[in-house]
């Protein structure tokens, strides 16, 4: 067994990596818990964060030392919080999804059209971070499933009201915007503003017009 497997998952109590999801229904659990204590909460957000970066960046393969180092903590900070690097990779994820939950709560004020293309903005990222550790995820376990219904449930709403508001196009499920902004998210873009420019264009597809 290498390094990066070390660890026992059996006996782990499942939790959220964040109690504060947005949502009335129960939400996607990981094989982690969130430390209690705020030296250990910052390292384990350190962690989760150049993780994300990393990732995005390098891919599923990428060196756990240099998450560490990312995070400025040693790599036994590392394998205390995250035995496996599958630990890592679904709270990785799980942290995005409920990002998104979050996003969507909080844009509940604005707008109708500026809440929805602000959380396909962010949806881009998500898509990005999964795109990255896709194949290592395991898509038939019930925190992926719970984590899917989750995005469906921030997000619908969000479309359905600049509908209502006749400002996003009428005919437009929200399953065909998730695959529109999904699909160009996963393009390799020769420079950020070229993704811009194309995710611009997408998002006046969605948009109703006049």
């Amino acid at each position: 067994m290498s390094t990066d497997d070390a660890g026992d998952r059996t006996g782990r109590e499942m939790t959220p990596a964040d109690p504060q999801t947005p949502t009335s229904t129960p939400g996607p659990r990981v094989a982690v818990r969130r430390p209690q204590r705020a030296d250990a909460r910052r390292n384990f957000d350190a962690l989760v964060d150049a993780a994300r970066e990393v990732f995005a960046r390098d891919g599923a393969a990428a060196s756990l030392e240099q998450i560490a180092r990312r995070a400025g903590v040693n790599i036994a900070t590392l394998y205390r919080n995250f035995p496996t690097r599958q630990d890592l990779f679904e709270t990785v994820y799980l942290d995005e999804v409920e990002a998104l939950a979050r996003a969507a709560a909080d844009l509940h004020d604005q707008e109708p059209w500026e809440a929805l293309a602000a959380w396909l903005r962010q949806f881009v990222r998500y898509a990005t971070t999964k795109k990255a550790i896709f194949d290592a995820l395991n898509h038939q376990d019930p925190m992926f499933v719970a984590a899917r219904q989750l995005i469906h449930d921030a997000g619908r709403p969000l479309l359905q009201r600049a509908q209502d508001a006749g400002q996003a196009r009428g005919d437009a499920t929200f399953d065909d915007v998730l695959f529109l902004i999904r699909g160009i998210s996963g393009a390799d873009y020769v420079e950020e503003a070229q993704r811009e420019r194309v995710l611009a264009m997408a998002l006046d597809g969605v948009r109703a017009r006049g």
